[in-house]
């Protein structure tokens, strides 16, 4: 079983508990080379114990038979894959360690989501007022079926400055199916289907946040007062299915289910509009849909356009009086059939309307944290300092995270300010959310 840096914090190293397994990495130990039976190993090469992350999931013990020979280089190492469960250690150990020959720069690029800063600039990585704009971290979209078990999302959150996540169900989930190698409706819902669903996604999510003593952000003010030291999280739905075209049900979720973040559409055309992935049904945004974002205005939801094509989004923002949200994206100006990433007048749309958009660590764009905050300043370039803003959708990318976990949000901080002075980064990193939300609720 191979495995990626992306893997580890997520269950797939989990399940490899036991398994042998192959990985590529950087070892460190006390003498850079050498021989060792025990040492180290990061996703990118260190030059000291100050390059070790500050993460028990971001490093792998190796534990060898004989002696093996290292370099400044990477390895690709087999062995057998163990799990920790000491709380003070590192997670994760690789027994019986034997090289296997051959690592090409593909493999690299591959395993290395993470990247070695000084600790100095590690240290000045943010005042613990960061927001994540969309989530489904903690495992949430498995509780949802009564599958699994949560996920510990408290603690990475204190250790990365996190101080509140836009924690998201899924509304369309129970039809969604990969067809194609993308993500699409498979068959038509059932009459009532979804609001059944948001019967028990809605509470699987509040169970999560309850159990790790998260609490729910349910005005603007709970928001101003976050911090990482108690983190909370946002009530958030992606795609608005669950109204099956009632609007009253919007009035449910945010009383009974306390909503105050609301993405119109996912992978299904639905009531309100239209999505980038298939083909245009409702020429963008439908009145249903424009009657919902009249609604979140008025009783102080989050409106966000993520999935919606760009039809959508400028009917919304010719409706809107709060600004748009566009929570996950890239930017792109070579677009290709069914992308996910937005044009340069995509992205001016939602800025115009004193919105943010999110970006997102994917690794098929983004192969480490380096060029994750290179694809802030190309959306920083177009939209403007004050609408860009972090939108990992940790645990929703089926093809891996430069950033696989909240305590790995120093490091994001540390890139960003090699481009951005301290309060430009802090913006980026929740205070262009923070505005939004408050203008958004008031």
């Amino acid at each position: 079983m191979r495995l990626s840096w992306n893997d580890l914090g997520t269950p797939r190293a989990d399940k490899a508990r036991g398994k042998p397994v192959e990985i590529v990495g950087f070892p460190l130990t006390a003498l850079p080379t050498g021989n060792a039976d025990y040492f180290l190993m990061m996703a990118e090469p260190g030059c000291c114990q100050g390059c070790v992350p500050n993460n028990p999931s971001a490093v792998i013990e190796v534990f060898a038979d004989k002696p093996l020979k290292l370099g400044n280089g990477a390895l690709r190492l087999v062995g057998t894959w163990r799990v920790s469960s000491d709380a003070k250690g590192w997670r994760y150990q690789l027994h019986d360690a034997e090289v296997k020959q051959g690592v090409t720069r593909r493999a690299l690029m591959a395993a290395s989501p993470l990247f070695c800063l000084p600790v100095p600039a590690m240290a000045q990585a943010g005042d613990g007022t960061a927001v994540d704009i969309h989530s489904h971290a903690g495992n949430v979209m498995q509780m949802s079926y009564g599958r699994g078990q949560a996920l510990a999302i408290a603690g990475p959150m204190r250790e990365g400055g996190i101080s509140a996540i836009c924690l998201a169900v899924v509304a369309d989930s129970p039809i969604i199916t990969t067809s194609g190698g993308r993500l699409r409706p498979g068959r038509d819902p059932r009459p009532g289907e979804f609001y059944q669903f948001s019967q028990s996604s809605f509470p699987a999510l509040h169970k999560l946040a309850r159990d790790q003593d998260l609490p729910l952000i349910r005005t603007a003010a709970e928001l101003r007062a976050a911090r990482s030291g108690r983190p909370s999280v946002i009530v958030s739905a992606e795609g608005a299915d669950f109204l099956e075209g009632r609007i009253e049900r919007l009035d449910e979720a945010y009383q009974r289910w306390a909503l105050r973040h609301l993405q119109l559409t996912h992978y299904r055309p639905n009531e309100l509009g239209d999505i980038q992935t298939e083909p245009s049904v409702h020429g963008g945004l439908t009145a249903f849909g424009a009657e919902v974002i009249r609604r979140c205005n008025q009783m102080g939801v989050v409106v966000d356009v993520a999935h919606g094509p760009y039809e959508l989004v400028k009917k919304a923002a010719a409706v809107t009086t709060k600004p748009l949200v566009l929570s996950h994206t890239s930017l792109s100006n070579r677009q290709a059939l069914w992308t996910r990433q937005i044009t340069s007048d995509h992205a001016r749309a939602i800025a115009a309307t004193g919105g943010v958009i999110g970006i997102w660590p994917v690794t098929a764009f983004f192969p480490n944290i380096v060029s994750y905050a290179d694809g802030f300043a190309r959306m920083v370039d177009v939209a403007g300092i004050d609408h860009v803003g972090l939108g990992t959708d940790q645990m929703g990318l089926p093809g891996g995270s430069s950033m696989p976990s909240y305590a790995d949000l120093p490091q994001l901080a540390a890139a960003l300010r090699t481009r951005f002075n301290a309060e430009e980064t802090a913006k980026l990193l929740g205070g262009n959310y923070r505005r939004v939300f408050e203008v958004s609720l008031a």
